[in-house]
């Protein structure tokens, strides 16, 4: 089982970010019950990033919500 370096509630989505086997890598998964989305990031991107990210993950869950 993965690490978790942090989780936290992007309005309706929960966001848990892990540890991954490449040591400059992290696992983001994001789930709002409807929608399930995971990828990875360098670790330099979640550390100086993390508000851009978020905001592509909000967007990207809007979407999916637009298209249906």
């Amino acid at each position: 089982m993965s690490k978790e370096v942090e989780s936290y509630k992007l309005g309706d989505i929960q966001v848990v970010i892990t540890e991954t086997d490449n040591p400059n890598r992290l696992h983001v998964d994001c789930n709002d019950g409807n929608f399930h989305s995971e990828f990875t990031v360098r670790i330099y991107e979640y550390e100086n990033y993390k508000r851009h990210m978020n905001q592509k993950i909000s967007t990207a869950y809007k979407k999916q919500y637009e298209e249906e």
